[in-house]
């Protein structure tokens, strides 16, 4: 799977996770850094599980946004 084709991956699933649009999602990912920490991270982040991925995304935004 390549870099772009795992960020969308990425994108879709967490859009189905917390039930927002792509759009949305995208914007949170960018304004965030976890849409670069998916391609500068690429290697150990593409072995997790969805699941994983899921829980990952959640903690990494929660710490994100609360600062």
């Amino acid at each position: 799977m390549s870099e772009l084709s795992f960020q969308t991956f990425c994108i879709e699933f967490y859009s189905r996770h917390i039930q927002k649009p792509g759009n949305e999602v995208y914007d949170l990912f960018r304004k965030s850094g976890l849409l670069k920490m998916l391609k500068t991270d690429y290697d150990d982040l593409h072995g997790l599980g969805i699941e994983a991925l899921m829980q990952f995304f959640d903690e990494y935004l929660a710490k994100e946004l609360a600062k």
